[in-house]
């Protein structure tokens, strides 16, 4: 089972296939996620430190560009399905923000 790392926070095992994003709020660690995993926002958006998160969709292909101020090691949590080990770096939090998370993603 592949390993993730959160920066500042624990590391924990995931099955293989999981959507980063479940996988994090299912650790218990505070993550922001507006859209219900749609790649429609980008609350729920992770620095990617060391691993391979996959290619990326056409869906956030799509909204990534729309942020230019975003460099390549910005990804949607919710577009990525956890294969190999992963560290990354949260950075919306619903605690920080004043803001309730969205409809859980589906899986």
């Amino acid at each position: 089972m592949p390993t993730v790392s959160v920066l500042g926070e624990k590391s924990f095992e995931v099955a293989a296939g999981t959507k980063l994003v479940l996988a994090i709020e299912d650790a218990g660690i505070d993550i922001l996620h507006r859209c219900g995993g749609l790649a429609k926002c980008t609350t729920c958006r992770v620095q990617i430190i060391t691993g391979d998160p996959g290619p990326l969709g056409d869906d956030e292909k799509e909204r990534l560009a729309r942020e230019a101020s975003f460099g390549p090691d910005l990804r949607l949590s919710c577009q990525i399905r956890v294969e190999s080990d992963l560290e990354i770096n949260v950075l919306g939090r619903a605690a920080a923000s004043g803001l309730t998370p969205g409809t859980r993603p589906a899986d």
